[in-house]
């Protein structure tokens, strides 16, 4: 099983659409869940330990949801980049070698905690450039729709 589990509410129409058809498309590959916690309210300024505490109680409520057998790919600017084939043979490795929930992990706008990078087994960096949090959820879904296209040879990935 594939699980996206992320902070925020998606609220813009062309997003859960957009959503909606990866959704539709995984299931010729495999089980997906997608998990939405509640991001918190932060105004535009605030104090470096305003932000980290912000931060550490969003990573709780992701933490929450992780169980302990699951392997956990955290969206992490410090993380690692790959390539849609990399993504693909990742995915492969960890369910040959028995991983049945693989969970991907979307913090909130402000980053991820420290203690959500100590839980987690592979920091995956989407790219060098910024992307919205919420959006990073339909990126990281059809990274993953590919990532089954690749393994099974469909056209849909050239």
């Amino acid at each position: 099983m594939i699980r996206i589990i992320a902070c925020g509410r998606i609220k813009d129409q062309w997003l859960k659409e957009g959503i909606a058809e990866y959704e539709k498309r995984m299931k010729a590959f495999n089980k997906l869940e997608l998990v939405e916690v509640i991001d918190e309210k932060a105004p535009e300024k605030l104090s470096e330990a305003q932000k980290i505490q912000v931060i550490n109680q969003e990573g709780q409520r992701l933490l929450k949801h992780i169980k302990e057998d699951e392997y956990v790919i955290l969206l992490d600017l410090k993380g690692k980049e790959m390539s849609s084939e990399e993504l693909a043979s990742k995915i492969e490795t960890l369910e040959v070698n028995g991983k049945s929930t693989i969970d991907f992990v979307i913090g909130g706008s402000l980053g991820v905690s420290e203690d959500l990078r100590k839980r987690s087994d592979f920091q995956w960096k989407l790219s060098n450039c910024t992307f919205p949090h919420l959006l990073c959820r339909l990126i990281v879904l059809e990274q993953v729709y590919r990532a089954f296209t690749i393994r099974k040879n469909t056209p849909y990935h050239k």
